[in-house]
Formats: C-alpha cells, structure tokens, sequence
C-alpha cells in the first residue's frame, strides 16, 4: 500500500488520545474508531505511521496491530478472551516434563522449576508435573487462581498477553513476565527450550531458525505493547 499521508498527529480524546493522519482520525479495520488510552501508548503506535515510507509495510507496524485487534476484537468479547487464556493453565508447558533420567528433563528441571516455584509461591498454589504428554488436569483452586490476574486485565493488556501466552503456551511464563518477576530474555529461553535442546543435540535447521525469530518479533512486540498498556 502506497503511503497516502504526510503527517502523523495525536490529540486528546474524550476516551483517550487520537491519532490523525492528516488531521483525519484513524479507524480500526472494523471501522471503529483508533481512540487508545494513554498518551504514551498512542505516541508509540503514531511513530509506526510515521516511520513508514513511500510503501506502507503491516508487518512493520505491530503495535497499531495489537490495538486494533484490542478494540476490534478483545473489547467485544472480553470474557471470552479471558477464558481462553486462562486455558492454558490447564495445559501449561511447564508442567509437562521428559521422562526422570532423560538430560532433557535436568535441564527443564534447572530452567523451569524457578518459573513454576514463583508461581507457585506468589498464587498459593501447587501445579502438577507430569512426565510425558498425557494430559493431566490441575486443581481448580489453582486454576482460579491463575486466571484471577487475567481478569483484572483490560482488554489492551490482554492483547498483547495474548500473544505472549499462546507463543509459549504457558500462562505461568507469561505472568512471571508481566509481573517482572524474570526478565523477558529468561522467559523467552524458556519458552524454547525444547526446541534449542533439539539443536544442541542436532543442530541448527535455518528454516527453524527463521521461524523462531519471527516469533520472537512477535514476542517482543507484545512485551511490549503490555509494558504499555501497563503504564
């Protein structure tokens, strides 16, 4: 898409802050209108317009992404959003281990374990570890839990928590994140730990290696966008 636009502006709404393209105001692909709620959210998605050049690059622009999709999307069925989330507490990556022995499971031992045990200790909660792929239900109190801070979210976090939740499928990994608890690096060597224990022992498949870094775009970019929405 060509660029049709020569100046990005921002001006404080009724509900938030505009973005102005022109001096027109931006809608979201549903047609509603682009209104976000802080200052600084909107600034960050304006210097993705205005750093656009003559052609006009989607990909490049992930945080407009996720507000769209927050208005578009999340806000319209907010409870629905929540529920899939907090889903994957049920099935959480963390909890699924190798067989005892396997150096497999020593090293998710060594990488996941401090992740779980802050979850553990900050929800009060006890999650259940099992060796193999059979899944395996959770506690409901645990569950509960888990999903409380997910509801308390507003649907632009829960945007970006989205995605940071369904690239690791892990709900622990990505509330640790939230919290601050590690730092992003350490939850993304998380998340892929199977996959780089795979080339460790194999090496490295560039294809793999593309695709693994498209999805760290994209987890940057929600961590991002969270941080954020957060404030």
């Amino acid at each position: 898409m060509k660029r049709f636009y020569k100046t990005v502006t921002t001006q404080p709404v009724e509900n938030g802050h505009a973005l102005l393209l022109d001096n027109r105001p931006v809608k979201t692909p549903l047609r509603e209108p682009l209104v976000l709620p802080t200052a600084a959210m909107t600034d960050a998605v304006a210097g993705e317009w205005d750093a656009q050049g003559e052609e006009i690059i989607i990909a490049s622009m992930p945080l407009t992404g996720f507000a769209n999709a927050a208005i578009d999307q999340v806000a319209p069925q907010w409870q629905r959003f929540v529920d899939d989330i907090a889903a994957y507490g049920e099935t959480d990556t963390l909890c699924y281990r190798a067989d005892p022995g396997d150096p497999l499971a020593e090293r998710q031992d060594r990488d996941w374990e401090p992740i779980l045990k802050w979850a553990e200790n900050r929800y009060d909660i006890s999650m259940i570890r099992v060796a193999g792929i059979i899944h395996q239900p959770q506690s409901t109190h645990s569950l509960s839990r888990l999903k409380a801070p997910v509801m308390a979210m507003d649907p632009f976090t829960l945007a970006g928590f989205s995605t940071l939740t369904s690239l690791g499928g892990s709900l622990v990994c990505a509330l640790a994140l939230l919290e601050e608890a590690f730092d992003s690096e350490r939850i993304w060597q998380a998340i892929c730990l199977e996959e780089l224990w795979q080339e460790e022992l194999w090496g490295a498949d560039s294809e793999a290696v593309k695709a693994r870094e498209h999805r760290r775009a994209a987890f940057d970019a929600a961590w991002r966008f969270c941080c954020i929405a957060q404030g």
